[in-house]
This record gives structure tokens, C-alpha cells and sequence, in this order.
């Protein structure tokens, strides 16, 4: 299945439906808080890696996507109390996220939780500077069942295993949400990380019929190419993270961060419409055509 790569032109039928919206006839979904992460590591070329997994295509949502490790808040995520928390305060979460500090709190701490659902990598430690080396044995993966399963909260997991979350090994990187036209609706901040050392990916999501680590610009060339499947946002995220050199040019452009929630509009663009992107990367995407 080929997935046009943005500018996408939009047909009339969503040009009108998006009207509507627009016009007040129609109500929008409510979009659901949600956290995401850009794992990366190393690549064999100049840029890193970043690991996806393919949607399975019975998913209600992005089916048969390749999407990076992330999903919906639980309202448990909120209650992670600050002697399970390592690294920059929800207080200092909350201004770089441009949210509420209980809203910060339970994003940061679902990305955590979301990418040890995803992918078996837990980005925690025994104490601040500290991080686990291996998480993959059997009484680690009955956690991580547990943690899907919702059986177990984050709290619960670090509490018995005499760990914290560390908050500062995730960098905040992007927030989109989903067009209001669209039935299903996620407001989703995109987070930063580094594979930790000792750690290792495992084809462990049930929402997922693949995994894969690819290099950025790798990803950017077979979405481009129609081998690959992506929503934009995912397709923008890997272009711009292939733009900027190795993981630590990543990771100090991120440290610098803060986020403001981006909605794509309908705009009319050559004659037709199309949805609109942040500049930062539309200049990348102009750059990629001309």
C-alpha cells in the first residue's frame, strides 16, 4: 500500500467534511492524551536508527502502519509518586510539554510505560544515573504482561522492584494532534530516547504483526519509495531526525525543546487543498521535491 507523502492533496469530500468542522455543524472527536517514543541507536550509515513496529492490520487505528513504540494514557500514569521519579521534576515536564504538572507527569510516565509494553525496553534504574542492564528474562516479561495487560500499574512495577523512572533519559521532541475530521483522535507528545546500554528490543507488542530497527533517512527513502507504510506525523519525525547527523545531534536538539501542540488545518495549496505541517518541516519536505 502506498502512503503519499506529505503535502498530501486532500479530495473534496474531506475538504467539505473538514467545512463542517469548521462551520460548527459537526462536533470533533475528543482527541485522547497519548505518549510516544523515538527509540534510536547507532547506524551503519551517518544517522541512527529508530525501531518501529507494524500495526496489525485488524487495529482500528493507523492498521498496517509502521508507527514507533507508544499508546493512549492510563489514569494511573498521573498518580506515579515522586520517590519513583528520577531526573527533571513534573513541574519542569510541565513547562517544556506545555501542559499541567499532573498532565506532564502522566505523559512522561506513560512513554516509559508504552515502550516497555512495545518493546521490552525499560527506561529505569535502582537510583538517579543508574539504569536497568537487562530486562528480558522470563520473571521480567511476566511484568511486562502484566503492564498490557493493565493487571499492574507503572507505580506498582517500580515500587516492587525497588526502582525509579528516569525522567531524564526521555527528551521532549514533538505534540500533534489528530485533524478534527477524523472519528478516532489522539493528542500525542513524541519523545526522544537512547537505547540503553545493555538493553535490548524484543518482538513482544500484540498490536504489532512486525518489528524492525531502520535507519531514518533509510525509512524516509522506502515511505517515499511506497515500500513502507506511515502515518505523516511518523514520516515528519523520521525525516527531521535524519536531517540533524547521529543520535547526540538528536538529543541536544532536543534538550532545547519545548512543545506546542500542532493540529493539522485544511489549506488550500496548487490549485487544491492539502493539510498543513509545521515549517520546520515543510522546508524539509520542500527540500526533499525540489
Amino acid at each position: 500500500m502506498r502512503i503519499p507523502i506529505p503535502p498530501v492533496r486532500l479530495g473534496d469530500d474531506v475538504v467539505a467534511l473538514a467545512g463542517e468542522y469548521a462551520e460548527g455543524v459537526r462536533t470533533p472527536a475528543e482527541a485522547r492524551d497519548a505518549a510516544t517514543v523515538l527509540l534510536l541507536r547507532p547506524g551503519a550509515g551517518s544517522g541512527p536508527e529508530v525501531y518501529l513496529l507494524r500495526r496489525q492490520l485488524t487495529m482500528g487505528f493507523a492498521a498496517g502502519m509502521a508507527v514507533f513504540p507508544g499508546g493512549g494514557v492510563d489514569a494511573r500514569d498521573a498518580e506515579l509518586p515522586d520517590s519513583r521519579w528520577a531526573g527533571p521534576p513534573a513541574v519542569e515536564w510541565a513547562a517544556r510539554l506545555g501542559v499541567d504538572e499532573s498532565r506532564a507527569r502522566a505523559l512522561v510516565a506513560a512513554a516509559v510505560r508504552e515502550t516497555f509494553e512495545e518493546s521490552g525496553v525499560l527506561l529505569a534504574g535502582p537510583s538517579d544515573g543508574v539504569v536497568v542492564d537487562d530486562v528480558s528474562g522470563a520473571d521480567w516479561e511476566a511484568d511486562r504482561v502484566a503492564l498490557e495487560s493493565r493487571e499492574l500499574s507503572l507505580t506498582e512495577l517500580l515500587t516492587r522492584r525497588g526502582l525509579v523512572l528516569r525522567t531524564d533519559l526521555l527528551a521532549p521532541w514533538a505534540a500533534w494532534t489528530t485533524p478534527v475530521f477524523e472519528p478516532k483522535r489522539y493528542a500525542t507528545w513524541f519523545f526522544v530516547a537512547r537505547l540503553p546500554e545493555g538493553q535490548v528490543t524484543r518482538d513482544v507488542s500484540s498490536e504489532s504483526s512486525s518489528v524492525l530497527w531502520l535507519g531514518a533517512a533509510e525509512a524516509v527513502r522506502q515511505v517515499e519509495a511506497g515500500e513502507l507504510a506511515m502515518m505523516p506525523p511518523t514520516y515528519l519525525n523520521c525525516l527531521e531526525v535524519a536531517s540533524l547527523g547521529g543520535e547526540d545531534d538528536v538529543l541536544a536538539d532536543a534538550a532545547g525543546r519545548t512543545l506546542t501542540m500542532f493540529t493539522p488545518q485544511v489549506t488550500a495549496a496548487d490549485g487544491g487543498h492539502t493539510l498543513s505541517m509545521m515549517p520546520r518541516h515543510a522546508s524539509l519536505v520542500e527540500g526533499r521535491r525540489s
